[in-house]
């Protein structure tokens, strides 16, 4: 099962979609389960129900059971995520939602840890809880009747959350181990960026390594692997190699972040009055050397900002005649953004109001000019 906190790269531009149902914010936090577990849960249930046949004179029942097994499952994967999620809102970072999906769960924590001392308890509260439930099942488990429904139920607790608390240690991201990792590496090198990298391509490192065990275990005993086997380290080992590449990627973009400017990124712009005809504004911005055009009210205070797809539409016939403030969209109090935001802060603001473009001003209220969402994208993925 692959899990674990993930702070989220910031980005300007674009909503996020639900990934799934809803099942509840508890501690306030959106908690969805992706259709893709029903995958694991079909799995589970096939391939536990045997095993609890030979255990349990259940007949057909003993599927039932297995399927309590896969929600058992997953509501140790909930636990395990939770901790992350408390323990990282104890910090005053927030948490945007727990995703649970095909290979466990992720918790999306929109902001880094400021120390790695944080990163560390962050990352080590999921694990840490899950082996404490693991602990605790187990002590119930030896005082039940093994060969029974109470004894399997509890052996199924104590170990889906052992499968969770001791995967989830391996030194590699997207695993909470991988984020111990990038923690420690941070505290010895005092850079959080290399800490990333040496802890995304450990990552990179057990993900060959998952692929590679059914094969090696087969060796061992003088036989070829069977075809589930293979099947599972593939998807497993790809997941893995894929959370890893996410996670370097994401490690390469926030070390832009702190070069990221409003000031750098601004777009100079021209002010018309809102009845200025299309044409005659793109005259007046072009004469400029302008490359946005913000629209005026009769004081001069601006109220909108023309939207260049909006403005593209329009035919030349009409462009003399259509008022620049049919192609414009308004301006609120989350569109403007002070001209000495910059880095995280920047990211920041950008983040709780996502929108196409701002307006850029300075700590009077004078106009500087147009930031696109774009341009930050841009500047935050250029090579």
């Amino acid at each position: 099962m692959t899990n674990g906190s993930d702070p989220a790269v910031p980005r300007p531009a674009g909503r996020s979609k639900r990934p799934g149902l809803l099942l509840g914010r508890p501690f306030g936090v959106p908690v969805y389960v992706t259709s893709s577990w029903w995958i694991v849960a079909v799995l589970i249930t096939l391939v536990y129900g045997g095993i609890v046949q030979t255990r349990l004179p259940l007949g057909p029942s003993a599927y039932l059971l297995a399927f309590v097994f896969a929600v058992l499952l997953y509501a140790s994967v909930l636990v395990h995520e939770l901790a992350h999620s408390v323990v990282a809102r104890m910090y005053g970072l927030p948490v945007r939602r727990i995703v649970l999906y095909v290979l466990g769960g992720v918790s999306e924590i929109e902001r880094e840890a400021q120390t790695p001392g944080r990163e560390f308890w962050i990352a080590f509260s999921g694990p840490a809880l899950s082996l404490l439930l693991a602990a605790g099942g187990f002590a119930l488990a030896s005082l039940a009747e093994p060969f029974s429904v109470t004894g399997e139920l509890l052996f199924q607790l104590w170990v889906a959350n052992l499968l969770v608390g001791v995967f989830n240690l391996l030194p590699g991201l997207p695993l909470d181990g991988g984020r111990l990792l990038r923690a420690g590496v941070w505290k010895v090198t005092g850079r959080a960026y290399t800490g990333s990298v040496v802890a995304a391509w450990g990552g990179r490192v057990l993900a060959l390594v998952v692929v590679a065990l059914p094969w090696l275990f087969a060796a061992s005993a003088g036989s070829t692997p069977g075809p589930w086997a293979v099947v599972w380290g593939v998807v497993l080992g790809g997941f893995m190699w894929m959370g890893a590449s996410e996670a370097l990627k994401s490690a390469r973009l926030r070390a832009r972040v702190p070069g990221l400017r409003a000031r750098d990124l601004v777009r100079r712009s021209v002010s018309v009055v809102s009845d200025t005809p299309l044409a005659e504004a793109e005259r007046r911005a072009e004469a400029a050397g302008a490359e946005a055009v913000v629209v005026t009210d009769s004081a001069g205070t601006p109220v909108s900002i023309v939207h260049p797809a909006a403005a593209r539409a329009i035919t030349e016939a009409r462009r003399s005649w259509v008022p620049v403030s049919s192609v414009a969209r308004a301006v609120t109090r989350e569109s403007l953004v002070p001209v000495g935001l910059e880095g995280e802060a920047l990211m920041e603001a950008l983040s709780r109001r996502p929108l196409p473009e701002y307006l850029v001003v300075e700590e009077d209220g004078g106009v500087v000019g147009v930031l696109r969402a774009m341009d930050v994208n841009a500047a935050m993925t250029r090579s």
